[in-house]
């Protein structure tokens, strides 16, 4: 079986590693160097675990879904990382990276959002700490999110718009990195998915690998098998996908399921459905599959979830699609919903809309009766009731 564990300069096999400015080698170079050292030390994993458990509200449950389940003729579990504090699994990353940024000495921290929960975890763990925060949004995101907007105010956090290209995710992205290399030498990046530059897909999937730590022993109370049949998660960036299945990349008896935003159409031109319209290149410092014209420039995604339009994906799930691990599916805008809606009705859970899109797998592809499938509920659905009302 083909190993997906990162190497030495941050590669899954052929993708990854730190593609960076001169002006950032310093920062990611001191990354890099102390990253691992940091995050095993005792005393940080003494901090890191009490924040998880007193703060956030860890270990978040493992649900069987007996309505969906009945419905679909499977036995469905839900990880419910929509009862973390803050509403997703972002904070799981925010968490720990503030801690880090704390013993590299940083006092000023930045971050990019798409759906604004990253930003709203970003801006949480900063007011909880005392350290001055800026959060990059895309001008539409700004728009299309203002519930978490509104909340990342509240935190005391600076929300500033990006207004070029689609105005969206990438947009965001792009502007903190010219932040940080403004400000290197007192600001810690707080990048929320499995992308970018090494350390950060790594890093980000060890705080979220709490994740599946806790799915394996609540699968063995629950059902006595530590693994499940099959695991899906949703990918943007990745990083809940990541922390899902991070403990169970290499236990071949677990089948990844991978769903992305096909948005309008994968025969459009408004969709997000990187595995089937991208290709290798490089994106904010990361070898990776990413959607691009002829000539190398990033072509606009789109979804109707704002924390799935990204471009790429992260060079773990790159590397797990390239070598056949992950079964990937893309879902449409209309499938999503509907996909939110059921599970609102059947089980009195409104997800977010990106995580709809990992229970819209449920009818693209069956399941034995007697399977155990675990989809990580990755977020809650507050921050798009506007958006679902409207196509109700």
């Amino acid at each position: 079986m083909t190993n997906y564990k990162i190497n030495k300069q941050g590669f899954y096999g052929k993708f990854g590693g730190a593609f960076i400015p001169e002006m950032l080698h310093a920062n990611i170079s001191n990354l890099q160097n102390q990253y691992l050292k940091i995050m095993e030390d005792p005393d940080f994993q003494r901090q890191f675990k009490k924040l998880l458990r007193d703060y956030v509200g860890r270990p978040t449950p493992l649900y069987f879904a007996e309505r969906l389940s009945a419905h679909y003729n499977t036995q469905i579990y839900l990880k419910r990382e929509d009862l973390c504090h803050t509403g997703a699994h972002k904070i799981n990353n925010t968490i720990g990276q503030i801690i880090l940024a704390q013993k590299l000495g940083k006092s000023r921290i930045i971050a990019e959002t798409g759906a604004g929960q990253h930003g709203v975890a970003t801006a949480t763990v900063c007011a909880l700490m005392g350290i001055e925060c800026i959060i990059y949004m895309g001008e539409k995101d700004i728009e299309r999110q203002a519930p978490n907007v509104s909340r990342m105010k509240m935190l005391g956090a600076e929300v500033r718009p990006a207004k070029s290209g689609s105005k969206t995710l990438k947009d965001a992205t792009n502007e903190a990195i010219r932040d940080w290399i403004d400000n290197p030498v007192d600001t810690h990046y707080i990048i929320g998915s499995v992308v970018g530059p090494h350390p950060y897909p790594d890093m980000v999937a060890r705080f979220q690998s709490v994740i599946s730590e806790e799915i394996r022993y609540q699968l063995i109370d629950k059902t006595g098998k530590a693994y499940p049949d099959h695991i899906i998660a949703c990918v943007g960036g990745g990083s809940n996908a990541a922390g899902a299945i991070y403990h169970y990349i290499e236990e071949k008896n677990c089948n990844i399921i991978l769903c992305e935003a096909a948005g309008k159409g994968i025969d459009t031109d408004h969709s997000a459905a990187t595995s089937i319209l991208g290709s290798q290149g490089i994106i904010h410092g990361s070898l990776t599959i990413l959607m691009q014209d002829q000539e190398g420039q990033i072509t606009e995604p789109y979804s109707i979830s704002a924390g799935l339009d990204y471009p790429g994906i992260g060079p773990l799930h790159a590397a797990l699609i390239d070598g056949q691990r992950a079964e990937v599916h893309s879902v449409t805008d209309d499938e999503a919903l509907k996909a939110g809606y059921q599970l609102s009705k059947l089980e009195g859970i409104i997800p977010a809309l990106e995580t709809a899109h990992a229970f819209a797998v449920l009818d693209k592809r069956s399941f034995d009766k007697d399977e155990t499938v675990v989809i990580n509920l990755s977020g809650r659905g507050d921050k798009d009731l506007k958006t679902y009302i409207a196509h109700l």
